[in-house]
């Protein structure tokens, strides 16, 4: 019996060449697309950074200087795209003044960010929104529904937890991860219209983070309340006001950015109960 000589430079076995035809069979797309989701991975874990203010590992890329410059290079395009400042100086100092008691009276007061507080003259849009680095808004529209300056602390401090929660910096670099995942998994699959469903599962997941967001604003925007000395109660009134602005109906949830005020108002209570047992709403130091 006449054996066959294995010729093969690797010596005796047949594992290099069935590795070999292993990754052939599973093609260059879809290696290719392994190691862009392997980078993207990556690149988002290197960005873990710890929030001292809040006490919590975060995956947020700019630095607090990188924010605030962002947020001041941001601001006059947002003030012009709601018709810019409001022109009653007695609102804009009340908004001015209920922000900075709630800066003052907690852990906002020791970040580095730059809070200022403006209203804006847009009369139609029901709406309050931060950029990153501390510039905060509200629009005319949702400052006259307002009963109280309770209410409007409610607002700012909201608005005042995404500032500290960094959020912006977090959505970024998860909205990066998401779409880099998206299309890493087009190119392995070769398939156009399975990236655009890859991209579709992204946007979907991305919306989940983004109520998780605010969610925690809220509880950041109750515990600041009381920091401050504001009735944290006047923001479930707030919500019975966001709700009549959209219509009043009650929204699918799984395709909006926020949650729907009937649920933010459960969970409100919750954070109210949370702070007022601990007999203060200061974190621990």
């Amino acid at each position: 019996m006449i054996l066959r000589r294995n010729n093969s430079p690797y010596g005796q076995g047949s594992a290099p060449s069935a590795l070999g035809g292993g990754l052939m069979r599973l093609g260059a797309p879809l290696i290719i697309g392994l190691l862009f989701a392997g980078f993207s991975y990556f690149k988002y874990c290197n960005t873990k950074t710890y929030n001292e203010h809040l006490g919590i590992y975060q995956h947020v890329s700019l630095t607090p200087d990188q924010e605030i410059a962002i947020g001041l290079q941001s601001a006059p395009e947002m003030v012009q795209q709601h018709g810019g400042l409001d022109p009653d100086q007695r609102g804009q100092q009340i908004v001015k003044e209920v922000g900075q008691k709630l800066v003052q009276a907690s852990v906002a007061s020791k970040t580095p960010y730059n809070y200022d507080f403006h209203l804006l003259a847009d009369p139609q849009l029901v709406n309050a929104f931060a950029l990153p680095g501390g510039q905060v808004f509200i629009t005319r529209a949702l400052f006259d529904q307002l009963k109280n300056k309770d209410q409007l602390a409610g607002v700012l401090g909201h608005e005042i937890g995404h500032v500290i929660g960094r959020h912006s910096g977090e959505r970024m670099e998860k909205d990066g991860l998401l779409r880099g995942l998206a299309g890493a998994a087009g190119v392995a699959l070769g398939d156009y219209g399975a990236s655009q469903m890859a991209q579709q599962v992204a946007m979907l997941i991305g919306l989940k983070y983004g109520r998780e967001q605010e969610l925690q604003s809220d509880d950041l925007g109750i515990r600041f309340m009381i920091d401050a000395g504001y009735q944290p109660e006047q923001m479930i009134d707030v919500m019975e006001i966001l709700k009549a602005a959209s219509g009043g109906a009650q929204r699918d949830e799984f395709s909006s950015t926020h949650p729907d005020p009937e649920n933010r108002k459960e969970k409100i209570i919750e954070s109210i109960q949370k702070y007022r047992s601990q007999g203060t709403a200061r974190p621990p130091q």
